[in-house]
């Protein structure tokens, strides 16, 4: 069972453009071995401390930058102080609670976006991303 997501993952990253070394392989595990999810690069290098996986944080980030370069992870950036990766790249929003600094996502239909302005010339859109924020009561 371990060799084949092993496997899996290497053809995921081969197929992305990336080589699967052992550290991009094991962070990959990590990321995609649970479903979609939210995750920072330092809780990412904890969960990796505790798998006795030995990366230090700036290859995580690299890691999860080139992962992001490659369409493998989508990068959400929800004040100038806090950034997330998210392992569903699909069309989709996501609801922010400011207490505890969660992310959960709204699909991608469940917000219609109006009135957007004309992109400059030889630009388009490529995609809106939608924050909402809450606060517990």
């Amino acid at each position: 069972m371990a060799l084949r997501a092993a496997n899996e993952y290497a053809d995921k990253l081969r197929k992305s453009g990336l080589r699967p070394t052992r550290q991009r392989l094991a962070l990959a595990k990590l990321l995609f071995g649970r479903g979609d999810r939210h995750v920072t690069a330092e809780g990412l290098h904890e969960e990796a401390a505790k798998a006795g996986v030995g990366v230090s944080l700036a290859t995580v980030y690299n890691t999860m930058h080139q992962f992001t370069g490659a369409k493998l992870l989508r990068e959400v950036t929800v004040d100038g102080t806090r950034t997330y990766f998210d392992t569903n790249t699909g069309n989709h929003h996501h609801f922010y609670c400011e207490d505890d600094g969660s992310l959960l996502d709204i699909a991608g239909d469940g917000i219609a976006v109006a009135g957007l302005p004309q992109p400059p010339h030889g630009a388009k859109v490529d995609r809106v991303d939608v924050i909402v924020r809450l606060k517990r009561r």
